[in-house]
């Protein structure tokens, strides 16, 4: 069968990752690639076998079944609803868009079109966290009951080219580091039903230090300090502090913990990773390292799209789907609310948790 044709639409900082890591899909090709600065597109495809075109050429051409969206998170939404009208299937980087109306209004529309949407993260879909997922599904930690998830960093200034975007609406490290921890924790304990939260921002502005933006001041519109508490249907409950006002910290990235042990998760933003399960006989016991079994522990962007091109030809569920993706969206827009009000907020979406990988996988396969 020959490879699905994508269509990319964007090619700044996160294409890379993504063009080299889709080399290991052999169901899929990046055969077309586009950017609203012609350059950076003739750059992207010349290094990777790529052809450059307009955005517009990319949407029209009937040979492209799958649009691939790498813009900026404000133009998430946009960029989607044109490719489904376009008649294509479409995945797009994270965050899944910056507000709930317009994430809604792809779904509605994807729906409508019988056409598929999927959105990163895809790190749920590496080794690290799906070993973590089938220690839970085994029973490792009995039930779990509880969690804690930190993402706390000095921001992005110092060493991405354009980091301005990071710091308006749509950014923060809520929309832009929360997905990857909120999909991991919906992968491990399902979906979420309540949330609570207090933010606040440490700088009005902030100052470039990287080389191509250096002396650069970029004006803070948003929170970049936010702590929540998160309630899940199942019951547990798990807090999440993300920011971009810490130098450093010792905190782990992700532990879960349950009546009969305790499970040390790795990043959710990578991979692999450390994975450390420790359980309780009366006595505090040690951690213990746990082989991971799965592979796809390097850097694997592409894999979510893999699998959505896999399901699309087999007809089944894809796991980095819209569901799951509007479901962040609105945990991540309901934590904003919750520290505006001082409320406590209701999740009114809810999604499946993602079918986990089988063991034994060869690699280039999802399935």
């Amino acid at each position: 069968m020959k490879p699905t044709q994508v269509g990319v639409i964007g090619c700044g900082n996160i294409s890379e990752a993504y063009f080299n890591a889709a080399k290991t899909f052999k169901m899929m090709t990046y055969s077309y690639c586009a950017d609203q600065n012609p350059a950076a597109a003739k750059a992207k495809a010349e290094a990777h076998g790529s052809k450059a075109v307009t955005v517009a050429e990319l949407l029209a051409n009937p040979d492209i079944e799958v649009v691939l969206n790498l813009t900026t998170p404000q133009a998430h939404s946009e960029i989607d609803r044109l490719a489904l009208e376009a008649g294509k299937h479409v995945y797009a980087e994270k965050p899944f868009g910056i507000d709930l109306l317009a994430g809604r209004d792809v779904i509605e529309l994807a729906k409508k079109k019988n056409l598929r949407v999927g959105s990163a993260p895809d790190t749920f879909l590496g080794g690290g966290i799906q070993t973590c997922r089938k220690l839970i599904d085994d029973g490792w930690i009995g039930r779990p009951l509880s969690g804690t998830a930190f993402m706390m960093c000095p921001g992005h200034e110092a060493w991405h080219p354009n980091p301005g975007f990071y710091y308006q609406k749509g950014g923060g490290p809520l929309f832009d580091m929360g997905p990857y921890y909120l999909t991991a924790l919906v992968n491990l304990l399902g979906p979420v039903r309540q949330v609570t939260a207090m933010a606040g921002r440490g700088f009005p502005e902030r100052t470039c230090t990287s080389e191509d933006r250096f002396g650069d001041r970029l004006p803070v519109e948003i929170d970049t300090h936010i702590t929540g508490v998160l309630r899940f249907v199942s019951g547990a409950l798990v807090t999440l502090i993300v920011s971009f006002d810490v130098i450093k910290h010792h905190c782990p990235c992700l532990e879960i913990h349950g009546t009969a042990g305790s499970l040390s998760c790795p990043d959710p933003n990578c991979f692999g990773g450390p994975v450390q399960y420790t359980s309780f006989d009366g006595r505090n016991q040690a951690w213990q390292d746990i082989p991971l079994p799965f592979g796809y522990t390097e850097n694997s962007r592409s894999i979510g799209l893999a699998d959505m091109v896999d399901a699309i030809r087999n007809q089944r569920p894809h796991r980095a789907n819209g569901d799951l993706a509007f479901h962040v969206l609105e945990t991540m827009c309901g934590l904003e609310t919750a520290a505006a009000t001082g409320k406590a907020v209701t999740i009114a979406s809810t999604c499946e948790r993602p079918a986990p990988l089988p063991l034994g996988l060869l690699k280039g396969s999802v399935h």
